[in-house]
Parts: structure tokens; C-alpha cells; sequence
């Protein structure tokens, strides 16, 4: 078993699973990979389920009744993994917005001192690639706002490709853990934040998909916003 696992959420990816899962079981670095599929009507799963025999012992599934929110299908991957003792623990998109090939500077990034390794799309300027300038306005300017609430220091709080040392997941109450999209992200990072653990941005390129459906909607964007001013109030009156 590795001493790390790269956790992949999925909703009807079936157009990227298995090229994102060779891409991971291709580098010199052996991680195991957990992917939490939400019963994606596409077949995603069967898919996982046939290459599980390629890649004995290293490749696991959980598939849960529905889709249920990226944030829930997290917490129930990082339960998971504290269950089984990894010390390094992943989240990654399934759709290559993530080079799979920057999993390893996260790892060494942690190996190297840091409690939570992020990568970070906006730590250098702004390393976007396909997106609308709409969206990447949206996206930048979030994480001000994000920057401005909280105190945190991160260029990019709404990043989904981070590396958690296993005691940082163990200190927080995954069971409190309230929202489920680009908001699930602020609050991992601030509920880590609050806790102290030294958290490190390593600088990537995100492309955008090329492949299947984006899964934002403004219901997300709009709890995003929301929800920063609910966790910094939390944190005021010591209930974080």
C-alpha cells in the first residue's frame, strides 16, 4: 500500500475516468487512488470496476445512492483514508483540469514541511488555461474576497488540488463540515487555517475540461459567497 491516495470525485466522467486514472498509476511515484462515484448513469463506475483487476490493491471505489454534492463525496473519501492510515491525502479533479503530473510537487511540497500543499492557479498571476475571462474574474476575485474575510493569506481559496497531511483531516470534525462546492474548498482551507497547520500554495496550470459537462452553477458560486461570511463569523464566536 502507498503511503498516499488521490481521491477523485465523480459524476458521469466516463469520457475521462480511465485516461486520468492511467495518467496517476503512470507516475514513477506510486499513489493509490480512491474515486467516490455519485451512481453516474453514464457507466462511470463500470468502468473503475473492470480496471480494478489492472490495478490490484491500488485502485478502490466507493459508489454512493446519488449524487450528493463534491463536498460530501470529499468527506466521505477523506473518512476513508484516515480509516486506513494514508499520511498523504488527495483531492483532484477527474477531468484533467488537474495535471496529474503536479500530484508529485504537492507530495514533496508536504514531505518537505507543509501540513496542506495547494495547488495554487493564481499564485504567480493567473495560470488559467480555456476558461471565459468571466470566469477566471470570478474566480480571482473570490479569492480576494475570500483573502479580505478571513485573514487567510492564499492567492487561491477555492482550489481543488490539495494534499493534506493525515493529522490536519483528523483535527477537523468532517461531520460539521457544511458545504458541498466552491465553498467546501474555503472552508477546508479555513478550518485548517484556524487550526494553525502551515499551509503552502505550489504554483500550477489549470486547463480547463475538454471533455463532459462543467458541474458549476450560480447556486454554487452564490454559496461560496455566503458561506465565507458564515465561517468568519463561526470563527468570531468560537464556533468553528
Amino acid at each position: 500500500m502507498s503511503d498516499g491516495v488521490v481521491i477523485i470525485p465523480t459524476y458521469n466522467e466516463i469520457e475521462n475516468i480511465e485516461a486520468i486514472l492511467r495518467a496517476v498509476f503512470a507516475l514513477s511515484t506510486h499513489f493509490d487512488v480512491l474515486v467516490v462515484d455519485d451512481n453516474s448513469p453514464d457507466g462511470t463506475a463500470n468502468t473503475v470496476k473492470q480496471l480494478q483487476g489492472e490495478f490490484t490493491g491500488r485502485l478502490h471505489l466507493e459508489v454512493r445512492a446519488g449524487k450528493s454534492g463534491l463536498g460530501t463525496a470529499y468527506v466521505h473519501g477523506f473518512k476513508w483514508a484516515i480509516a486506513r492510515e494514508y499520511e498523504y491525502i488527495f483531492e483532484m479533479d477527474a477531468d484533467f483540469s488537474h495535471n496529474p503530473k503536479d500530484i508529485e510537487r504537492l507530495y514533496k511540497a508536504c514531505c518537505n514541511g507543509a501540513d496542506m500543499a495547494i495547488g495554487s492557479r493564481y499564485s504567480t498571476g493567473v495560470n488559467v488555461v480555456n476558461w471565459p475571462l468571466s470566469r477566471v474574474l470570478l474566480s480571482y476575485y473570490a479569492s480576494v474576497y475570500v483573502k479580505i474575510i478571513t485573514g487567510m493569506q492564499i492567492h487561491d481559496a477555492t482550489a481543488g488540488f490539495i494534499c493534506y497531511k493525515r493529522k490536519v483531516l483528523e483535527s477537523i470534525n468532517l461531520n460539521k463540515i457544511k458545504f458541498v462546492g466552491y465553498a467546501f474548498q474555503i472552508e477546508m482551507k479555513y478550518r485548517a487555517f484556524a487550526k494553525g497547520f502551515v499551509q503552502v500554495e505550489v504554483p500550477i496550470i489549470f486547463t480547463d475540461r475538454t471533455k463532459g459537462e462543467s458541474k458549476m452553477s450560480n447556486a454554487i458560486i452564490k454559496e461560496a459567497i455566503l458561506g465565507v461570511i458564515a465561517l468568519r463569523i463561526k470563527k468570531m464566536l468560537n464556533k468553528l
